[in-house]
């Protein structure tokens, strides 16, 4: 068995891993996407890598670089090789230090509290209980939303406008002053309605496809690619069936950016629901599906990615304690 701190530092490690692969495909879709439908100024659009999703202002210097367009594209390879020509190979990891800092804690709660759960539950329900992976995915990823969410609130604060410290605890304590320590927590309850369904399925699948895939192959703990294959595998299955909240979160996403920090009044209703509804009216059920190419391009390795290095590491962990018990 390896240690808590262990696990946390390998889901680290995963997160780190994953963010490095996933973040230059997004840069080059946010480029395509610009390219084809410009944002307008002062409005504001969701950049999600497959780990993390951040909220960037047309305004922002610092987010120019996701959606100017210095030259022509012609697809996903010119854009790759014109982006590197023209701007240099770190444009191709623009936003990647706000994604670490989101990534790491959530990951290392998530996963780490996911594993203790799992133990605990075996031990209760039995080792081979079905609803082990959905209650502890469901679990874990409900806290580290919960814990995490102040702190994607306070860094969306910095992104839009270059506080000091001391200004910005001044922003912070004034908000909680007049609205209440919940203010904080705007947003979560969108956050939660993905973001759990997407866990609980994504978990289970797994399990199930890598006690499949070893079964088949007759191991007895999963390879690099069974781990690769499962993630993949169950990350796609997970992001379509959630894909609707994906889309509503998106929308009130940006919604509460324009309310809260560009101060634009908004009269509609914002309720989950309430969107979702006005998105099928509008659009119909397609549109509770838009996108679903572009997730699937992000999550699927994503998840391949991270849950891979995750089983890796564990054992790397678990040989070297094992070698020094002995």
């Amino acid at each position: 068995k390896i240690t808590i701190i262990q696990q946390a530092i390998v889901s680290c490690c995963g997160a780190i891993i994953t963010s490095l692969f996933v973040t230059p495909l997004d840069v080059i879709k946010i480029r395509l996407q610009a390219q084809s439908n410009p944002f307008s100024k002062g409005k504001c659009f969701v950049y999600y890598n497959g780990l993390m999703d951040h909220i960037y202002v047309c305004e922002n210097r610092d987010s120019k670089a996701w959606y100017k367009k210095p030259v022509y594209f012609k697809g996903t390879l010119d854009a790759f090789v014109k982006i590197i020509q023209t701007e240099g190979i770190k444009s191709l990891w623009s936003g990647l230090p706000p994604t670490l800092i989101m990534a790491l804690p959530t990951t290392a709660i998530c996963f780490t509290c996911y594993d203790q759960l799992s133990e605990v539950l075996k031990s209760r329900l039995g080792k081979d209980d079905e609803h082990i992976p959905v209650l502890a995915g469901s679990l874990s990823r409900f806290g580290s939303v919960t814990v995490v969410s102040p702190l994607e609130l306070i860094r969306t604060r910095m992104q839009y406008r270059k506080l000091p410290y001391k200004q910005l605890y001044a922003c912070i304590s004034s908000k909680v002053a007049t609205e209440g320590w919940f203010s904080l927590w705007r947003g979560w309850s969108s956050t939660v309605l993905r973001d759990i369904p997407f866990s609980a399925i994504y978990w289970y699948n797994y399990e199930r496809f890598k006690r499949m895939m070893c079964k088949e192959v007759g191991a007895r703990e999963p390879t690099f690619f069974i781990a690769f294959t499962s993630g993949a595998a169950s990350g796609s299955i997970a992001a379509v069936v959630t894909l609707p909240f994906d889309v509503v979160k998106t929308h009130r996403q940006t919604a509460l950016w324009e309310r809260e920090t560009l101060k634009i009044p908004q009269r509609d209703c914002t309720s989950t629901w309430a969107v979702m509804r006005k998105i099928v009216t509008k659009n119909g059920i397609a549109g509770l599906f838009a996108g679903i190419v572009p997730r699937l391009f992000k999550v699927a390795p994503a998840c391949a990615i991270m849950i891979s290095t995750y089983e890796y590491g564990k054992s790397f962990f678990s040989n070297l304690n094992g070698k020094m018990n002995q």
